[in-house]
């Protein structure tokens, strides 16, 4: 287990005698590696990271970290660690700077030091220039950048980043990686994230797991994970959007379909080959006098593949929503 950046056995999480977050979870990460968690709300994506940065003890099983105990050797875990949560980290009354000046007097940089590794943290998360400005005047994505920024200053062995950069914008989120990458490449450090983006997944984690109802479901790269839904996914965009319970529930009859689901005006479904099945979903829609605008084939994405092993769309933009507004309003003071 000395081996592994992230080692995790038979572990188990019950909240109050009776909610099991975390059920029989088995996992090892590796020393290096980019890490990406994928699963509902709910689905004890936090509670596993909370464990191991040891904020939370577990009911049963075991957790290390680069083959420390997680419960028995704690002040020596966090040593190695750094956590990025979801909820704010940063101060918004005072500068980049003495933010980063609070952190490393907590997390015990020798006085010489500090401006060194001040400089060199905001240097690659390219914040230097703003370093004496207010917090409060910084974007979103300088704000994330702000907080990775301060769990990149003593260069941990492993970082764990719960949802990096959700409520940012496409352009915030790839710089955010872009840097995190940099730093990744130069110090050989671990990622260890959750997200709620499966384009984030893709690009960026060389393995991916996904947990559901507090069980491990499904485990491989980005391209695993994919090969494993397998067929491939015909899109037809219907003319009238509203859910149509009847309609998913008939198309899933038939023996080619792997997979059905609507998202907005698309049903979508997953068949074993495009070209055959294609004809008699048509007739089907055409007998229901359902009018199709649109019709395309894909492979399949990791969406697929969530909903494959977890039966649900991963949602996101309600608590993308809930996110940016908190943020927003803790800005304000």
């Amino acid at each position: 287990m000395v081996d592994f950046a992230v080692y995790v056995k038979n572990l188990i999480k019950v909240y109050g005698g009776k909610v099991k977050a975390l059920d029989d979870v088995n996992l090892m990460v590796e020393a290096g590696e980019t890490f990406a968690l994928l699963g509902p709300n709910g689905a004890g994506k936090t509670t596993l990271m909370r464990i191991l940065t040891t904020q939370l003890k577990p009911s049963a099983g075991e957790a290390y970290v680069f083959g420390l105990n997680v419960t028995r050797d704690s002040g020596k875990v966090r040593k190695l660690i750094s956590y990025v949560p979801q909820e704010m980290s940063v101060w918004t009354d005072i500068s980049g700077y003495e933010n980063l000046l609070i952190y490393a007097k907590v997390f015990g940089v020798p006085r010489l030091e500090r401006e060194k590794m001040i400089d060199e943290a905001l240097d690659i998360m390219g914040l230097s220039d703003v370093k004496g400005e207010l917090v409060r005047t910084y974007s979103g994505g300088m704000i994330r950048r702000l907080e990775i920024a301060c769990a990149m200053l003593v260069k941990p062995r492993i970082m764990f980043l719960d949802e990096p950069t959700i409520g940012l914008d496409p352009g915030a989120r790839k710089i955010v990686w872009e840097k995190l990458n940099l730093f990744k490449k130069e110090y050989g450090v671990t990622i260890f994230f959750n997200t709620h983006y499966m384009d984030e997944a893709d690009l960026y984690a060389d393995d991916i797991a996904i947990i559901d109802r507090g069980k491990m479901v499904a485990r491989g790269t980005s391209e695993e994970l994919k090969h494993s839904v397998g067929g491939e996914v015909v899109s037809f965009t219907l003319e009238n959007h509203q859910s149509k319970p009847w309609l998913l529930e008939e198309i899933s009859r038939l023996k080619f379909v792997r997979g059905v689901f609507m998202e907005n005006r698309d049903l979508n479904i997953l068949v074993d080959d495009a070209e055959s099945s294609l004809p008699y979903i048509t007739d089907l829609l055409k007998s229901k006098a359902l009018s199709v605008n649109r019709i395309s084939i894909t492979k399949p994405t990791l969406d697929d593949v969530f909903l494959k092993y977890t039966g649900a769309r991963l949602e996101e933009r309600g608590r993308v929503s809930d996110v940016r507004q908190m943020r927003y309003m803790i800005r304000r003071g």
